[in-house]
Parts: C-alpha cells; structure tokens; sequence
C-alpha cells in the first residue's frame, strides 16, 4: 500500500506539486478560523466573524471555476501566481484596517475570496501529463484527496499556534504569505508551465454544458451539505458529552477514518466502471452515517465517526475521476474547480439547515440532516445514472496529434488536458 503511494511521489514534479499545492491552498483551508481570530482580536462579535467568513466563502465559490476557465484558456502561470498575490494583499490589507473600516473589510475580504488560485483543479489537471498511465491517476486522484483531510486537520493547528507565538493579524500574514510561496513553487514547475488545455469549443456555459459532469455536482452538493451538517451536529453532542476534547476528538476521528479510507481505496485497482463505483461508494458513505443517529456515549461516538469518515476519501477520488471522463474538451481545470465551488456551497447550506435543526432535535436530529444529504446525493446518482452511463469524455478530437507529441497513452485514457 505504501509501496503505491512512494512510487507515486518518487515519479519527476509529483512530489513537489502535491506539495506546493498543498501549501498554496492554506489560506483557503484555514481561513475561517484565521478570520473568527482576528475578528474577535479586534473586538468584533461571532456573528460579524460569520458574515466575513461567509462573504470569503461565497466570493471563492464564484471565483474558482471562472479562474479554472482563465486556467484552461492562458496556461496556469498566468492566471495562478498572480491571484495568489492578489488574494494574499487582500487578507493583508483586511489585517490592516482591521473593523473599524467595514466597508474596506468587506472588500478586501471580497477580493481574497474571489482571487483564491484554482490550484486544486490545476494539480489534476497536471497528474495526467506526469503519470501517463491510468491507474497512477487514479491512484494520485485517491493520494490527493488523503493529502485534503491531512490539509485541513493540520492547516488550523498551523494558525492557532502563529496566533500563540504572535498575534491574529500574524496568523493572516503568515498563512496567506506561505499561499503564495505554494503557488509560486507551482507554477514555475515545469509541468505547469509546459501545460495547456485542448483546444475548446466556444461555449458560454463551458464545462456546465456536460450533463455527466451536473449530475455529479448535484451529487457532490448533497455529499458538502452532510459533511458540514456532521461538524455543526458533533458540536452540539459535545456539549453535553465532554465538551471540546470531545469535540475535537470527534473530528479527529472523522478526519482518521476518511485517511484510512482513502489510503485503502488508492492502493489497489478496481473493476468496473467509475460511475458505477461512485454510486457504490456513496451508498456506503450515507450507510456510514446512520449509526450516528444513536448518539452513544464518547467513546462508542468516536468509533462511529472513524466508520463514518471512511468511505468519504474514496468517494472524492472517484468523483474526480468521473470528473474528467466527463469535462468537455479543453475545460478540465474548469470542471474540477466547479466541484471545489459546489462542494463549499453545499457545506454552507448544510451550516444553515442544520442549525434549526439542532435547536429543534438536538446532535440526533443535526446527524439527521447529514443521513438525508448522503441519502440525496445518491438518489441524485441513480436518478441520473443514464447520463451517466454516457461514454464521457475518454477520447477526443485532438487525442492523435497530442498522443504524437506526448508518448503513447493507454487506449480510452483521456488525453484532451495534456500539452
């Protein structure tokens, strides 16, 4: 299982571009609670830290896929490192004028969110150029969405110890600073600079005009929506079960099962078809959430969690995979960035319905809301499932001449997105 992954990273630029992603995509990762900090450091209440936080969100939701498209049309340096920047002086100028100011705070909070780079979309975009063989894409797509839980477990931790070593402001400066250092590690990769989608066809809708590729992101809506609806739930049961130990326990347990999960998931092949796997593997993800209507004790909790979070990892890595069976041509950094926009929205409509829920039934009836989300992005699939039995996007128009260029590649293996 290791073996797979190493080998992975010992291929030329793997290493490095997962890295750099990774650390490009903190300012992302960490910016809600980087935001709440400095806001309640500054005075500020929790209900203006979750209007900032939300107007971050929702400026990101609308800037991802509209950066992907500027992605696949100029190359990735030039859309990448200069919204990096641009993202990281807006939380910088945030940390300068502070709340006093609040219309500057807003628009500088604006301008971070919507400039945030696509580099999520961007790096699978490039595994395909690097690894050449299918099944070490698929392997990478699994090793990524691993690298996500570590990301997101570790990226807080980061910010909460700049703020002890400094201030909050610090926290903002620092993390958005090391965003820009990953993007730039990046973009001047050779891989990414010598990356270009395939020619396109002239299209306002873009990668939205694939059918394949909408029933996914109605799925994946659903799978945000009860990925967020668990975090806020699991609050709640902590309160009356330990408090924040608990809480974070939970969490971690969360974050464990999705690790082992998508570890498992990625070392080994799998037959049949991707869309088939996928429906498979949210039947199980929504399966997994039904024992948290038990609300045990701590301890039993904890398990729970752990089972809960297992087939969440596996279920990203295929949906990426899925993802770029169906892209249209030449808009492949555009499709994944619309799954990073619609998962965000969906995990921001799972925080708003699952607090009334919670007030009204309690951690039972918040686990609820997240039981209803998986059960909905499955019926979504299977609703769905003749569009997506379509033959996607597995060969196209400019597949001999690039295969010409490039090397030779696996028969029915996406070529469209490698220069």
């Amino acid at each position: 299982m290791a073996a797979g992954y190493a080998e992975l990273l010992r291929t030329p630029h793997a290493a490095r571009l997962l890295t750099g992603t990774l650390v490009g995509r903190l300012p992302n990762a960490t910016a809600a609670i980087a935001i709440v900090l400095f806001v309640r450091a500054e005075g500020g209440s929790y209900t203006l830290a979750g209007v900032l936080t939300a107007v971050y969100g929702l400026a990101m939701a609308v800037g991802q896929p509209l950066l992907g498209r500027a992605a696949d049309l100029y190359g990735q340096p030039r859309v990448m490192l200069p919204a990096s920047v641009v993202s990281a002086l807006g939380m910088a100028a945030f940390s300068l004028v502070g709340i006093d100011a609040l219309p500057l705070a807003y628009a500088a909070v604006l301008v971070a969110g919507l400039l945030t780079p696509p580099l999520e979309g961007g790096l699978r975009a490039l595994w395909p150029k690097i690894l050449r063989r299918e099944d070490q894409v698929h392997a990478a797509y699994a090793m990524d969405a691993v690298a996500q839980e570590v990301m997101f477990t570790v990226g807080p931790l980061l910010v909460t110890g700049i703020v002890a070593l400094w201030s909050e402001a610090s926290g903002l400066l620092v993390i958005n600073a090391m965003g820009v250092l990953g993007a730039l590690s990046v973009v001047v990769s050779r891989p990414s600079r010598d990356w270009r989608s395939a020619p396109r066809e002239a299209h306002w809708l873009g990668a939205l005009r694939s059918p394949g590729l909408l029933a996914l992101l109605g799925s994946f809506f659903f799978v945000g929506l009860a990925i967020n609806s668990i975090t806020v739930a699991a609050v709640v049961y902590a309160d009356g079960n330990g408090g924040d130990l608990v809480y974070g326990l939970l969490m971690a347990a969360l974050g464990l099962g999705a690790l082992v999960g998508g570890v498992g998931y990625g070392a080994r092949q799998w037959p049949g078809t991707p869309e088939l796997r996928l429906r498979v593997l949210v039947a199980l993800l929504a399966l997994g959430y039904l024992p948290l209507l038990i609300v045990p004790g701590a301890v039993a909790m904890t398990f729970l969690m752990v089972v809960a979070g297992v087939f969440l990892a596996p279920t990203l890595a295929c949906g990426f995979v899925v993802v770029d069976r169906h892209a249209p041509v030449g808009t492949v950094t555009e499709a994944f960035s619309w799954v990073v926009t619609t998962f965000g929205v969906g995990s921001a409509v799972g925080t708003a319905v699952v607090g009334p829920a919670v007030e009204a039934g309690g951690a039972p009836l918040g686990f609820g809301v997240a039981c209803a989300g998986g059960g909905a992005a499955l019926l979504v699939l299977l609703a769905t499932r003749r569009v997506l039995a379509g033959p996607g996007r597995t060969t196209d128009i400019t597949s001999s001449s690039e295969s010409d260029r490039n090397g030779a590649v696996e028969p029915g293996f996406s070529t469209g997105h490698q220069a």
